[in-house]
């Protein structure tokens, strides 16, 4: 909602609003003194029935000027009403200068202006319902309609006819205008009072109460001017007095709507008892008119007002019934899940939150399908949907009396265990798991998925809901990274690794230990380090995410040492792991280290397994600041299409690409342009170190060489091997192989002098016309 326009000056001949309010209050009071000496003499006539009577309604209206002027939106409605109060200054000067003993007919003059008032309050009060209330329920309009027939019906019957009754009146024009016009304005201000609710702004309710006592002193004094006791300037005219009061602090408490839109907004609630107040008063006050007036033999305007509110009273009941059926219906679409019945997160999170406040113990499984997307993309989206609903089905019954089935979103599900221990959890986890990975038949072909759940427990492993969740989400995404399976968060609030063989720990794979292999170049210079993982056989394996902790651990000792990065390879689970650049810039940051202490690298592996999720992920964890690395393929597989859309700061070739660059010229032509390529990209060029002349050749050809001089070593190794220095890693002396490099420039390969110059002519013209738009080159040094 964009602000309006503050308010504007006030010009200098016009009186402030509080000056204008607090002078009218004063003069109103002075006015009062003189009721009570009644008739007036002469003097007192001038001063009273003339200057004070119409000073006071002359005051209202400079303060309706004044919220006209700070009030932008409602700038008509208040010059309105501001106007009307000048139309009855205006009637009341023709009424009391009008000749004594004069017989006129009705309508005279001033009757014109004090009639022509009223259409300009109407309009007031309909403004108002507009600026205040944009859009309402048809309950709220049968509300209104409600009110408006209720006040009608108490006003007919207990004030306008036992008066006119009184004074022995028969109902004609002249006597009846006033009083009807007053309870037609009061009805309609009622109605919009009704439509919004209680929480109208105050001078909604003190302008409700101004025609209140209006109505009032009209009542009074066609009463008394049929009686002949009428006298100017006595008790009744402080009826009008009074209105203009009302009317003015209503004004002088306007304000523009920046700075009461918070309370508009609440007014646009139609909820709770407020909404109630005016339509049940005005229901009950109905049923007491007819049981007063009801059977006397004469139909009168007070019980048609009184049936019609009955009957509107019927009507709003039904669209009540309506809307509370609607509302109902409302709330069970927003706890459930539209596609399997089951709850849904937001169900889910309120019913954890009233268990982690009864303080027991309850733990949450979270749950993932493993090849659900295979399932997806290969039958139709109809069979995922019939997958989820069966499984949900299947899971439901397994379950204990009390656990709560949830689904966590997209093919994640969640179940909440109140009063479980983690040994119960995984019990429970393992059952589901199994009931899981059973065949199930959608559109008429048996599919089977797997599972990867993440057991955690409160108040044990977390304190609160979102590190519930979070440690759940932890060990799903570990369980995953293993291929599926159940597993147990392993944290405490020191991150140290559960005991082998604990409750907590994964309830598929051995125990590992994590080593590091440096890479380094020709130069010495340690360019990163990879993590591997040794089994009960020592046999080396790429580590994956499910190890990251162990390894960022490590990485954090050996940082301050000397900033060598983290090589961690992406497995296709882990490509396909939601929030993955989230995941790991967290764990990052619980062991204190920069974004460029990793650097993850994209295997043939994932490339074949995650074709469709790589160059996604590879952007997404781009821009968090991610530096990572794409494996190249062997001869004859090398997709350069794939290249160019991946978004990687390094490719590393293949040794089948880069083995014979020495002794085959189409080898060599093949690495140098595919190199300048790579360059032109934006993308750095990595290969494994082979023998002396190959390196030699590969450097120039514009490759990084990186060689493994190190067997795989412990993390406390490392470190020490970072702190005094490794003379090993020094680069051995490149021979120069002239022959072969006059050979390759004979079939048009450029090798240049050093490795920052492009491996070809035609290769370094690409590269410079792609100068301007390629993206920062992964810079290792």
């Amino acid at each position: 909602m964009n602000p309006e326009p503050g308010p504007r000056s006030t010009p200098g001949w016009l009186p402030s609003s509080r000056a204008a309010l607090v002078g009218t209050v004063l003069l109103a009071g002075l006015f009062a003194t003189g009721t009570a000496a009644v008739p007036h003499s002469p003097v007192a006539a001038v001063v009273y029935d003339l200057v004070l009577f119409n000073a006071v309604p002359l005051g209202t209206s400079v303060v309706c000027l004044h919220a006209a002027r700070r009030v932008p939106a409602e700038r008509a409605l208040w010059g309105a009403l501001g106007a009307a109060w000048l139309l009855s200054i205006v009637g009341n000067l023709l009424f009391s200068l009008a000749p004594p003993g004069g017989a006129a007919t009705f309508p005279t003059v001033a009757d014109a202006c004090y009639l022509a008032a009223y259409p300009l309050i109407a309009v007031v009060a309909l403004g108002l319902l507009h600026v205040r209330g944009v859009r309402r329920q048809p309950s709220a309009w049968l509300d209104g309609v409600l009110a408006a027939l209720g006040v009608t019906a108490c006003a007919v019957a207990f004030l306008i006819t036992p008066s006119l009754r009184t004074a022995g009146l028969t109902g004609s024009a002249a006597t009846l205008t006033y009083p009807v016009a007053d309870l037609l304005v009061l009805a309609l201000l009622v109605a919009v009072i009704a439509v919004l609710g209680l929480h109208s702004d105050v001078g909604l309710l003190l302008m409700t109460a101004a025609m209140v006592c209006k109505l009032t002193g009209d009542v009074l004094l066609t009463r008394q001017s049929a009686l002949g006791t009428y006298l100017p300037g006595g008790p009744v005219d402080l009826s009008w007095i009074l209105t203009a009061l009302l009317t003015m602090t209503a004004a002088h408490l306007a304000r523009p709507r920046r700075e009461r839109h918070l309370h508009l907004e609440s007014v646009g609630s139609r909820t709770g008892w407020r909404v109630l107040v005016i339509p049940l008063v005005c229901t009950i006050a109905s049923l007491v008119v007819l049981g007063i007036q009801w059977g006397d033999g004469t139909a009168s305007l007070a019980e048609a007002a009184a049936l019609g509110c009955v009957a509107v009273t019927l009507v709003r009941t039904a669209v009540t019934f309506q809307e509370i059926l609607g509302l109902q219906a409302v709330r069970h679409q927003a706890a459930t899940d539209e596609l399997t019945g089951l709850p849904n997160r937001r169900t889910l999170l309120a019913c954890a939150e009233r268990e982690l406040d009864s303080n027991g113990p309850v733990s949450l499984l979270l749950l993932d399908l493993d090849g659900f997307k295979a399932v997806n993309d290969g039958l139709g989206h109809h069979a995922g949907d019939d997958l989820l609903r069966a499984l949900g089905d299947r899971i439901r019954p397994a379950l204990r009396p009390g656990d709560v089935l949830a689904r966590f979103g997209g093919d994640e599900f969640a179940v909440l265990l109140p009063g479980a221990d983690p040994a119960a959890a995984l019990e429970v986890a393992e059952r589901v798991h199994g009931l899981v990975c059973r065949p199930v038949t959608v559109t008429g072909v048996a599919v089977q998925v797997g599972a990867s759940i993440g057991v955690a427990t409160a108040p044990d492993q977390a304190g609160n809901l979102p590190d519930l969740l979070r440690h759940a989400d932890t060990a799903m995404y570990l369980a995953k990274a293993e291929q599926g399976g159940v597993r147990g968060y392993t944290g405490n609030p020191h991150h140290q690794p559960a005991e082998p063989g604990s409750a907590a720990t994964s309830t598929r794979s051995p125990v590992k230990t994590v080593l590091f292999r440096p890479l380094v170049d020709p130069a010495g210079r340690m360019v990163c380090v990879d993590a591997l993982l040794s089994g009960p056989e020592r046999d080396l394996e790429p580590a994956h995410l499910s190890d990251l902790d162990d390894a960022f651990r490590a990485a954090g000792r050996w940082w301050t040492v000397q900033p060598v990065p983290l090589r961690i390879e992406l497995s296709a689970a882990d490509v396909r792991l939601p929030r993955l650049p989230d995941r790991i810039s967290a764990r990052l940051l619980r062991v204190g280290l920069p974004l460029e202490a990793v650097l993850l690298r994209v295997g043939r592996a994932a490339l074949l397994g995650a074709a469709d999720e790589v160059a996604s992920v590879l952007a997404a964890l781009s821009a968090r600041g991610l530096r990572t690395t794409v494996e190249g393929f062997a001869p004859g597989a090398l997709a350069l299409g794939w290249l160019r859309d991946l978004p990687a700061g390094c490719v590393h070739l293949d040794p089948g690409l880069t083995r014979d660059v020495v002794t085959d010229a189409r080898a060599s032509l093949v690495v140098g342009h595919t190199a300048a390529l790579m360059r032109a990209l934006g993308c750095s060029v990595w290969v494994d170190a082979t023998d002396e002349r190959t390196d030699a050749v590969l450097t120039r050809l514009g490759c990084r060489v990186l060689r493994t001089p190190h067997p795989a070593l412990s993390g406390p190794q490392l470190v020490a091997l970072l702190e005094a220095g490794d003379p090993r890693s020094a680069s051995r002396p490149a021979v120069e192989p002239a022959q072969l490099i006059r050979r390759l420039e004979q079939v048009g390969v450029h090798v240049g002098g050093s490795d920052e110059e492009q491996p070809s002519s035609e290769s370094g013209q690409l590269a410079d016309e792609h100068a301007d738009r390629r993206p920062r080159d992964l810079d290792l040094h």
